[in-house]
């Protein structure tokens, strides 16, 4: 891309724009996500989508910092180019230690067909409120075969910054829905529960299917626990996982068998 650079100050209008987003956990006005660090840009990039906007520190901006000028260079032509000062980037970032870049993405806009192609293996997640655990799961769905990830009520949104983070790019590839209910499926779908439920690996996942995954503290809503098949992991001592750490293990036995001849 032309490597012009337009100054921005922190009381711009896209400035504003960007701070409601991220403070929202939503997209901006113009349909955009926030994508936070050089990964993000790179996976953004890898993956083909529209890169609108990357806006950066002069620091970001050095050639030395991560092969920036290799990274715009592959980047669309329409794409925007501006810089910010370090103060006002700091009102953008939600890391510790922040890499001084960001861009605006356009992600795709996926139907419920889209998340059943092949043998469905749908993730949902319920009320899943850390953003970190929901994007860790979308990563380990990706990782492992599902077709696609819904978000379901109260769970934290996909658009948020730490979602898309804990996701590594993952949400810019894995179709994925919001929805405010389970959606009627016309096959099985599980959810884990810590009692009276079959382990893992009896049930057939090579079958299409969908997978509920509760919330950190409550797990799987009763109302929809009761339209479903329970399945629990089987541990020792340890009564409960933590919900990330359960679906990856719940969708690598769902691999393992849908890899066998």
């Amino acid at each position: 891309m032309a490597a012009t650079v337009t100054p921005l100050g922190a009381r711009n209008p896209l400035c504003t724009t960007i701070r409601k987003a991220i403070q929202k956990g939503v997209r901006t006005d113009d349909g955009l996500v926030v994508a936070e660090g050089f990964h993000l840009l790179e996976e953004a990039r890898r993956s083909r989508l529209p890169i609108d906007t990357v806006i950066a520190t002069p620091a970001a901006l050095q050639p030395a910092a991560l092969q920036i000028e290799a990274l715009l260079d592959t980047c669309p032509p329409e794409t925007r180019l501006f810089s910010v000062d370090p103060a006002t980037f700091a009102t953008f970032s939600t890391t510790e230690s922040p890499q001084g870049i960001l861009a605006l993405v356009r992600l795709p806009e996926w139907t419920l067909v889209d998340l059943l192609s092949r043998p469905a293996l749908i993730v949902l997640l319920d009320g899943l409120q850390d953003p970190g655990n929901a994007g860790a799961i979308v990563r380990s769905a990706e990782a492992f075969g599902a077709t696609g990830v819904i978000f379901l009520k109260g769970s934290a949104s996909p658009y948020h910054p730490k979602t898309l983070r804990a996701a590594a790019g993952s949400l810019f590839r894995l179709p994925f829905l919001a929805a405010a209910e389970l959606p009627a499926f016309d096959f099985p779908v599980y959810a884990t529960a810590a009692s009276a439920a079959q382990p893992i690996d009896a049930v057939d996942w090579r079958q299409p299917c969908g997978v509920v995954i509760g919330s950190e503290g409550r797990g799987v809503r009763p109302e929809i626990l009761a339209a479903c098949h329970p399945v629990t992991i089987p541990t020792e001592t340890v009564e409960s996982l933590n919900a990330a750490v359960a679906a990856g293990i719940l969708l690598y036995e769902a691999r393992r068998q849908r890899s066998r001849p």
